[in-house]
């Protein structure tokens, strides 16, 4: 059996006794090294992502004697590698034990009910995607691609005619580092800041 771990920015202080337990418990902990790294080494085999995914899922597939915990960001089946590891392996081999995961971390911050956002990702995916969500009074939590994404979303929803809008960018949610930077679209003048980050726009139309 592979167990997919939610890990958050507090590492393995934040996870439930049972998620820890199986994380101090594996035999080869598989992941990205922001993630890897947030576990003190007892002598685990480690394998990372630098290869790509399917080259660790070959790894993985000869680990039939071994206990493999892949540890991923949050909720690993909310646009995570849970889902390609589920695709690779089945759900009858793998078990997964969530986190919260950036937009409940997000929702949370800002206090708006989860259910009524949009959640969206440009990780990876056009900026541009985002276009098709604006409306007047939604509200949309946007995983960022990069540190430059926040700067380039207000300049596209400028250019969109949602000048006006409220943006919040939140940062290493969860962790020590934890910021958060607040205005509006037309007015953003933040640096850009950590990589690892989540947008909050609430749309309004100018």
């Amino acid at each position: 059996m592979i167990t997919v771990v939610g890990i958050g920015e507090d590492g393995l202080e934040g996870l439930a006794p049972a998620a820890r337990k199986v994380v101090e418990d594996a035999d080869v902990l598989v992941g990205g090294d922001r993630h890897i790294s947030k576990i003190p080494d007892e002598g685990q085999e480690r394998l990372d992502w630098t290869d790509g995914f399917e080259a660790a899922f070959d790894a993985i597939e000869k680990m039939t004697d071994k206990r493999v915990v892949i540890l991923a960001s949050g909720d690993p089946l909310y646009f995570g590698v849970g889902a390609n590891v589920v695709r690779r392996f089945g759900p009858g081999a793998v078990n997964v034990i969530p986190a919260p995961g950036a937009f409940s971390l997000a929702a949370s911050r800002m206090g708006w009910p989860l259910a009524d956002v949009r959640c969206l990702t440009v990780h990876g995916r056009p900026l541009e995607a985002v276009i098709l969500h604006l409306a007047p009074g939604q509200r949309l939590l946007i995983l960022s691609g990069d540190a430059e994404t926040p700067g380039r979303l207000a300049e596209m929803l400028v250019g969109h005619g949602f000048g006006p809008s409220p943006m919040t960018v939140l940062e290493k949610m969860g962790g020590d580092r934890e910021t958060r930077l607040d205005g509006s679209a037309e007015k953003w003048r933040h640096q850009a800041g950590a990589d690892l980050n989540t947008i909050a726009v609430e749309c309004a139309a100018g």
